[in-house]
């Protein structure tokens, strides 16, 4: 794998808390793609994508061929040149981020062969081969993509502007951002593509967090008789969580369990030409979710506001292969536990929890940028019961960001939780002693949230002004109650 897993060993104070949860990512098999990603895509671009003729002519989505050499790449000429985007031999050699220029080279192998537009063989994208047999020497107006590279670890979508001058190693030149239409024009694309799940970096921030991934031919064992499907991603946690101050020893609160997450990467788009932008365009995540945690104890947070406290961090950047293109997203999750409550309510539930998400954001020129979102998330209770009068909520959640080439386009916080909620009266006799009568109610909902951000421009779509929330959504059921 092209990242190396950290680990990140972080002390608590006593009282000051660990957790559970997950989110992450791993490749999910192709039976898990879905169409979801180009839901609500403007229809005459979907119509574009079924010619009369019944065949697909739109561009072959799919994860990036491995490569242990020089990074893909492929560039374009200037709008109105005529030279389409094609795979190439020019490559990155080195990148300065904050001057943007940058030292091309010519790789010794030589670009793919071209093969029909729709051919879903990720080891040999469509492309179109140089103007001339000669090797590309870089000229103002090309527009290069190239997939992680020295100096560009996001990947690099970028405009010559100006060609410096021979240096060691290649041609050094200036360049701007540049943006997808420039490179993919008028041709249209859609595919869903599962993230490897041995690609993440993951840096865990808390003890007691257990990582295990498996794919085709490997396997990375995390806790004992843990089994892991094919493709997915698996983090297991058991830590002790805060409790009210001055709250009992036998008051002791506490969380564990696990997640499985296999996410997947959704892109689409809709061209109508290299200066214009697109009829449409998507982004986003999406993938199916396993879980399976308990909440125990007197859960207490800081009065006020509830308490999170992350405890891994996670890094990926799939590269898609649309076409002769190599775009890279870059995918970023922070894992959470939040806790909320008055510390009076004693807990003691368990839930197992199986669904899907998706989030992201679709583009069509009547509408502009508008957000996606759903969770589809089923429960069932192991066990589930609370005592005395009051209240505790816990979330075991994850924020995640979704990008291109190094920009943030899509933010999202997913957060399933439990809740817990008792009230009760005492009523006294006449022979001096006191009844205790109350009803009793236990949780599980999700709560989904983000934000659309204006560096989806990056599609060659209008920018967007402001960040536009994705829209609260907050889905919960009944998982068990009673009196006492």
């Amino acid at each position: 794998m092209r990242r190396r897993m950290r680990h990140r060993r972080a002390l608590l104070p006593a009282l000051t808390v660990t957790t559970l949860f997950l989110v992450a990512a791993c490749s999910s098999p192709a039976s898990h793609a879905e169409p979801s990603a180009t839901e609500g895509h403007d229809r005459r671009v979907e119509a574009a994508d079924r010619p009369a003729d019944g065949t697909d002519h739109s561009l072959a989505v799919a994860a990036a061929p491995a490569t242990t050499t020089t990074a893909a790449s492929a560039t374009a000429g200037p709008a109105g040149s005529g030279q389409r985007a094609h795979r190439t031999a020019l490559a990155i050699n080195s990148y300065d981020s904050r001057t943007r220029r940058a030292i091309l080279t010519n790789r010794p192998d030589k670009p793919d062969k071209p093969v029909p537009r729709g051919s879903s063989s990720p080891s040999s994208p469509a492309a179109s081969p140089t103007p001339s047999g000669a090797p590309h020497k870089a000229a103002v107006g090309d527009v290069i993509a190239s997939a992680p590279a020295p100096g560009a670890p996001d990947g690099l979508l970028a405009k010559v502007t100006q060609v410096i001058g021979e240096r060691d190693g290649g041609t050094e030149v200036q360049t701007e951002p540049a943006t997808l239409n420039a490179l993919l024009g008028d041709e249209t694309a859609k595919g869903a593509v599962p993230v490897d799940p041995s690609s993440f970096a993951v840096d865990k921030l808390l003890p007691g967090v257990k990582v295990s991934w498996a794919t085709t031919g490997h396997a990375h064992a995390g806790p004992k008789g843990a089994t892991v499907p094919l493709g997915s991603l698996r983090l297991d946690v058991s830590a002790g969580i805060p409790t009210a101050q001055n709250a009992p020893a036998s008051a002791t609160a506490s969380v564990h369990g696990f997640v499985q997450v296999a996410p997947q990467v959704d892109f689409a788009y809709g061209g109508a030409g290299s200066d214009a932008p697109p009829g449409s365009a998507y982004l986003g995540v999406s993938g199916d979710w396993t879980s399976g945690w308990a909440v125990k104890g007197q859960a207490a947070a800081a009065a006020g506001s509830p308490l999170r406290i992350p405890f891994a961090k996670l890094h990926a950047d799939p590269v898609l292969q649309v076409g002769p293109v190599p775009v890279v997203v870059n995918l970023d999750l922070t894992a959470y536990v939040q806790i909320s409550g008055d510390g009076r309510v004693t807990v003691d539930v368990e839930q197992n929890l199986k669904g899907g998400f998706k989030v992201g954001g679709t583009f069509g020129p009547a509408r502009g940028w508008t957000p996606v979102s759903s969770s589809d998330m089923t429960s069932t209770p192991v066990r589930a019961s609370v005592t005395t009068a009051g209240n505790v909520k816990t979330a075991l959640g994850a924020e995640a960001s979704v990008g291109l080439y190094g920009t943030v386009g899509v933010t999202a916080d997913l957060a399933p939780y439990l809740r817990g909620e008792a009230s009760g009266t005492v009523t006294a006799s006449t022979g001096g002693g006191a009844r205790t009568t109350g009803a009793w109610g236990v949780y599980g909902g999700v709560d989904l949230s983000g934000t659309l951000r204006l560096q989806l421009s990056v599609f060659g779509t209008p920018v967007i002004q402001r960040s536009i929330p994705l829209g609260a959504l907050n889905r919960e059921w009944r998982l068990a109650g009673g009196t006492f």
